[in-house]
Parts: structure tokens; C-alpha cells; sequence
């Protein structure tokens, strides 16, 4: 394969549109491991470019799929954000045999060459699995959810969620469930809305953060001098990993998302470049970390 990489004249080009990111957090991983795949790939005359979005805004995700439309590619790798412009941008892509595959979130009605990332459903199913065995009679339980969590660009959270009540409703039919919603931006007012629910709901110690964001969860615990029982979220960014050291988090879930970024560009040039089948679905693993596990672990890309 390195000797036809050499020999031929053919150039490919991946696009890869993700949101953008900072340092750290989920989508630098994702990034991360399609800059590896992109090296990796680098003699076989592949090159790999980012097209960024402001996650969760619908005018930056149509500008970027405006701004692809313009591009010569070859294959696209897609963070879906809003459901409408994916169909719409997909359709085009199809239109142009262009393949492309999705990462972090799959959009199934749709002919991608494949999906990688977690079963979004079962990891939700998992997280209450897990965050019950530390239920003792009495407890309730808090579903933090986000602001915008009805947004089409929160499908992944609301199927985490389905997935977390079903193993609710078919094992703990008397339990006390409320739902606190926070600001994504707005700390301070996530301060007194938390204030507030502890004082009306001293039961309330168990709780579950369907996103990225249970640091501003543990931080607000820390500095109310507030503890939980149980408390689980998600994705290894270095704020959560922290606390979840210092016991102010229990469980948190990841879904390696470098592997994920890395897989998503490997797996398009198996396709265009080296003509090879590929799996429709990649699912990650669904990784449980507490604070004696996490210092051994590491994500390979």
C-alpha cells in the first residue's frame, strides 16, 4: 500500500466539520485523533482540513455546510448538530457521489458510509444502572438537564435520557424524580437555582448530567460545601477527571472521542482510497471511570 501510495498521482481530500473547541475539551480530543488518522495518511497523498461550527448554533452550522458546498472533497467527515440542514447537506453529498461518514452522533435515515461513536441509548441505560446501586430507600433522584435540552441539536442528550429512564421506569416505579434545568453560560444563576433546589429538597442526593458539563455541577457542589451520594456524567474532560478525584463526582462515562475522529477518517479512506468495505457502525466502548481507575486510564489513537 505505501508503494501505490508513492506511485500514484491522485490526491484526496478529507473535510471534517466539528464544532469548534478549546484545549481539553471533547471536541480538541475528537480533533486530536483525525490529526493522527491525517498523518498516518499523509504518504498516500491524503490530505485532511477542518470546517468549523459553533456547536448547538444554527447559523454558523449552515454557513459551514454552505461553505462545503463550495469545496472540492472526496470524502466529508460530520459532527451532526441540527437535524434539517444534515438532510439537507447529506442529500447534496449523495447527489455528488461524495461519501461521508458521521462521528459522536448518527443521523440512521440517511446513507452514510458509516457511523462511529456510542450507542447514545444504552450508555443513558447504563448510567442509571449504575448510579442506583447507591439508591437506598428515601433517596430521590435529580435529572440536571441543560436549557436548550429540547434543541435539535441535543438529540444525542434527549436519547441518553431516554435510555436513563427506562431503566428507571422498569425497576423503581415509587422513586421521587425532579428535574433541575441549568444555564450552559450563565453560572450565577446556576447558583441560585441550585441553591434553592437544595434547600426545598434535602432527599434530592442522587443525580446524573447527561452532557459534558457536570464540572459546573461539582464545582458548585465544592463551593457550597455540598456533598452528594451518587452523581455521574460525562465525556474525561480535565475539569471532570478532577472531580471526580476529589469524590465530588462518582462515575463518569466516556466515549473516546480521539478513537472516534481517528476511526471516522481512517474508515472514509479505506473506502475512497484503498477501495476497501467498511463497517456501517462502529460503536465505542461505553467507559466506566471512578477515581481509583481513572489514573490507568488512557485513550490510544
Amino acid at each position: 500500500m505505501f508503494a501505490i501510495g508513492l506511485a500514484a498521482k491522485k490526491r484526496y481530500r478529507v473535510l471534517c466539520i466539528i464544532p469548534y473547541y478549546v484545549e481539553h475539551d471533547y471536541w480538541h480530543s475528537v480533533a486530536e485523533g483525525i490529526n493522527r488518522a491525517a498523518q498516518e495518511l499523509r504518504p498516500f497523498n491524503v490530505s485532511v482540513d477542518f470546517l468549523c461550527y459553533h456547536h448547538a448554533d444554527r447559523l454558523s452550522y449552515e454557513k459551514a455546510c454552505a461553505k462545503l458546498r463550495k469545496e472540492i472533497v472526496d470524502a466529508v467527515l460530520i459532527a451532526p448538530n441540527f437535524r434539517e440542514e444534515i438532510i439537507s447537506l447529506t442529500s447534496y453529498l449523495e447527489g455528488k457521489k461524495i461519501p461521508y461518514a458521521f462521528v459522536d452522533f448518527n443521523i440512521e435515515d440517511t446513507h452514510a458510509l458509516c457511523y462511529i461513536g456510542q450507542d447514545s441509548q444504552t450508555s443513558g441505560y447504563m448510567a442509571a444502572k449504575i448510579l442506583m446501586r447507591k439508591y437506598k430507600e428515601g433517596q430521590e433522584l435529580i435529572l440536571f438537564l441543560n436549557n436548550k435540552k429540547n434543541s435539535p441539536a441535543e438529540i444525542q442528550m434527549q436519547r441518553r435520557l431516554a435510555g436513563f429512564m427506562s431503566f428507571i421506569t422498569e425497576e423503581y416505579e415509587e422513586l421521587v424524580i425532579h428535574e433541575v434545568v441549568l444555564n450552559k453560560s450563565n453560572q450565577e444563576n446556576n447558583q441560585k437555582t441550585l441553591d434553592e433546589f437544595f434547600r426545598l429538597h434535602p432527599k434530592a442526593t442522587l443525580g446524573v448530567v447527561f452532557n459534558s458539563r457536570v464540572y459546573q455541577l461539582g464545582e458548585y457542589l465544592r463551593s457550597a460545601g455540598r456533598s452528594m451520594k451518587g452523581l455521574i456524567g460525562y465525556d474525561l474532560l480535565k475539569a471532570n477527571v478532577e472531580l471526580l478525584k476529589s469524590g465530588d463526582v462518582h462515575y463518569l462515562i466516556g466515549q473516546r472521542p480521539g478513537l472516534q475522529g481517528y476511526c471516522g477518517v481512517k474508515a472514509l479512506c479505506d473506502h475512497v482510497v484503498f477501495k476497501k468495505s467498511v463497517e456501517p457502525v462502529k460503536y465505542m466502548p461505553i467507559d466506566i471511570m471512578i477515581k481509583e481507575n481513572i489514573d490507568f486510564y488512557f485513550e490510544f489513537v
